[in-house]
């Protein structure tokens, strides 16, 4: 059996679950890290030497780093769409995942622990205010790429939905001030239509 280890309330842990659950593979999910500790035990170091979360074991094999996680299982387990044939939408489907870690992930995690995880008196709020104007900027590209598909790369979803499918759940849910973008908004919608987003994408912040 799969087993992922790392708490759910990560994106990193929510972008891998919601894949497996997505293809229908059976996983247990051992709660690691943040509130549980774990992560910096010499075991799980041994692991995963970053002691961050996720890291996957596939029987005897190890593997971290989510997006590296998710590629993995789709080539190994997976069908189209979420594994293409074709090595063009293979990369594309890179592409997107890769832009999402290189651009906004960036901005989305200075918000987020701006918001979420620090007090009010201890907020440095002109951080803030350019990381919302740096990721509307970057959700805005996205929304031009799906003004002529449903779902980032085509008609179905894949892969490339993943990260991004995970950070626009904290945009629209964070207070924070948003340009209107129907056509991610639309995505969005979509995306909370799928029952694994449902269980493993749509829970509180903390």
């Amino acid at each position: 059996m799969l087993r992922v280890l790392g708490r759910k309330t990560s994106i990193n842990v929510q972008k891998v679950m919601w894949l497996t659950g997505e293809m229908g593979l059976e996983v247990e999910r051992v709660d690691i890290g943040g509130p549980f500790g774990g992560n910096d035990t010499p075991e799980y170091l041994a692991k995963n030497p970053n002691g961050l979360v996720p890291t996957l074991e596939d029987g005897d094999f190890v593997l971290w780093e989510s997006h590296s996680i998710c590629r993995y299982l789709a080539e190994k387990y997976g069908a189209p769409p979420w594994a293409p044939e074709d090595a063009a939408a293979r990369a594309l489907i890179g592409q997107w995942m890769d832009w999402y870690l290189t651009k906004l992930h960036p901005p989305m995690t200075v918000i987020f622990w701006a918001l979420i995880r620090t007090a009010p008196e201890g907020r440095d709020m002109d951080a803030v205010n350019a990381a919302v104007g740096q990721a509307a900027e970057l959700w805005t590209l996205l929304d031009a790429q799906l003004a002529v598909a449903d779902f980032v790369t085509g008609n179905e979803p894949s892969i490339a939905d993943i990260p991004a499918g995970c950070g626009v759940n904290r945009w629209y849910v964070m207070e924070v001030e948003r340009p209107s973008l129907p056509n991610l908004e639309a995505w969005h919608g979509r995306l909370k239509d799928r029952a694994p987003y449902q269980d493993h994408v749509m829970m509180p912040l903390v």
